[in-house]
């Protein structure tokens, strides 16, 4: 056939172009090297014994649509974002009024972008799943291939189809536990694995439904681990390069083994088709937050209670620590967990319950995955000297409560006859009492507390590091400012210590904190 034909020519093009470009001396050289060890050399009774505990899953949705929208979509993978999305449809062009093209493109996109109603359609998508328990009938899949979903039915590779309901779900992580009946079809389940042992340069295997074909296999490498693609709070996908495409989300990936290491979820891609680049939740992370929802069907997380940022080469620098690892803390919740002054604002935490924290990123999903009102032991870095402290964890839904509570703090320093104090420039930085006058200026939220950063002179080592009017700057190396005088003075104990650079807290209007390191020599 011409198709083909096409085929075989193109493979032989790029074959030739290959031998092509590689010097003679260069296909010696490779031919003297050790090869490297080879992989499986078939997955085909591995897929055999696992492809029958993975299931498609179709669900529908009725919605109210407009005039030209498209109710294909797949609730698949979607490329370019790392998040999964369905199918869209394609906006019609905007024409100058009067075109000679306007007529044409009436007729062939319709009324398109007009906000003319129509009648209730109903949606469909199509994604995939695992059965965790042959016995309940329970099957795990991600939240978002049956989220807001009217109708979920579970179709196996044989052909058969069942209905299911929903156990839980969590948003935050993106999984989803479902129920069917166990009676209603002869269930397969699947064990999970040590997502933890999983090292790069390992093979692992995908079942999934791409693109709706149904059981299909492919296999791949761990590419890497630890990926945080933005998606959520707890990200730490596991990256692979087996082939994942539109409707494989919810699907298991395995290892050698057998075993579930990672439930496959987004893949980032410019053209919606696999490139390449997938990425599965861990088993580790996954297991608990599907273990929850069975019992509890919701999740129910640790809370620290802390504001965090990154640790960078030049906090780590000022503060003493080792090396750029561990998370900032930059502020403590009103009534949280640590406001008994257990961790302080300024420490930099270095481990948590033993394990230590390599990035900031890494601290909110190690306090989220231990259980509510557990005591741990957690190692800070303060003023220079490490010390171990005892922390008993809250809940994280109780974390808004308290953040609205957290509103008390300090009264700006005044002098004797209740004036506020002026204060010579600072580091390029003019300062002045955070009165009602400033508030009212910079628009600054009455439960910001601390000293008024009135202007920034260009080239100035603030202005370097983005220091605005209208920051407030919270604390001096740790300790809290309430005056312009505070923060000269501590400048100056700081100077005379022999430092070199001084950690400020900063709020924003709206009492967002972060850190700033300013040199001071």
């Amino acid at each position: 056939m011409p198709f083909e034909k096409g085929v075989a020519l193109f493979r032989g093009a790029a074959i030739a172009a290959l031998v092509c470009a590689a010097p003679a001396a260069a296909v010696l050289q490779a031919s003297t090297r050790p090869a490297l060890a080879d992989g499986p050399a078939s997955v085909a009774d591995l897929a055999q014994g696992l492809i029958e505990a993975v299931v498609n899953i179709s669900t529908s949705q009725t919605v109210k649509g407009t005039a030209g929208e498209d109710d294909s979509g797949d609730g698949s993978d979607g490329g370019g974002d790392g998040n999964d999305g369905s199918g869209g449809s394609v906006p019609a062009p905007q024409e100058p009024e009067g075109s000679p093209f306007h007529e044409f493109f009436k007729d062939f996109f319709g009324d398109k972008g007009q906000a003319q109603e129509t009648p209730s359609h109903e949606v469909q998508s199509l994604g995939s799943g695992f059965v965790i328990d042959a016995r309940r009938g329970l099957v795990a899949t991600n939240n978002h291939v049956i989220s807001d979903a009217d109708d979920i039915e579970v179709n196996f590779n044989d052909g058969a189809k069942v209905k299911a309901s929903i156990i839980g779900i969590d948003t935050k992580t993106d999984i989803a536990v479902l129920k069917i009946d166990p009676a209603a079809h002869k269930l397969t389940d699947v064990k999970f694995g040590d997502s933890d042992r999983m090292r790069i340069g390992d093979w692992v295997m995908a079942i999934g439904n791409p693109f709706g074909l149904g059981g299909t296999v492919t296999t791949g490498i761990v590419s890497a681990r630890n990926r945080d693609i933005n998606s959520g709070p707890y990200d730490n996908f596991i990256q692979t390069d087996a082939a994942i495409n539109r409707g494989n989300s919810g699907g298991p990936l395995f290892n050698q083994k057998g075993e579930v290491i990672g439930i496959n979820t987004a893949i980032i891609s410019p053209t919606g088709g696999s490139i390449g680049i997938g990425f599965a939740i861990p088993s580790n992370l996954a297991k608990g937050v599907i273990d929850q929802l069975i019992i509890y069907k919701e999740v129910r997380r640790g809370w620290l209670g802390v504001r965090i940022e990154p640790v960078t080469d030049e906090i780590a620098k000022t503060l003493g620590v080792p090396a750029p690892k561990g998370a900032l803390v930059a502020g403590i919740v009103k009534g949280g967990p640590v406001d008994n002054g257990s961790i302080q604002a300024g420490d930099v935490i270095l481990d948590f319950d033993g394990k230590p924290v390599e990035e900031a990123h890494d601290l909110p999903r190690m306090v989220a995955e231990s259980p509510v009102g557990k005591t741990v032991e957690v190692t800070v870095i303060r003023k220079g000297k490490q010390q171990n402290v005892q922390v008993t964890l809250g809940r994280l839904d109780d974390s808004d409560k308290a953040a609205a509570a957290d509103t008390k703090q300090p009264a700006p320093g005044k002098d004797k006859t209740g004036q506020a104090q002026p204060a010579p420039e600072l580091l390029g930085m003019k300062l002045g009492a955070l009165d009602d006058s400033a508030r009212a200026h910079f628009g600054i939220s009455d439960t910001v507390k601390g000293v008024l950063v009135t202007s920034v002179d260009p080239g100035s080592p603030a202005a370097d590091r983005k220091v605005a009017p209208g920051d407030v700057i919270v604390q001096v190396d740790q300790v809290a400012v309430a005056t312009p005088e505070d923060v000269a003075r501590h400048l100056d104990v700081l100077r005379k210590a022999g430092r070199k650079a001084a950690l400020l807290m900063l709020a924003s209007k709206t009492g967002d904190m972060r850190a700033v390191t300013l040199i001071i020599d």
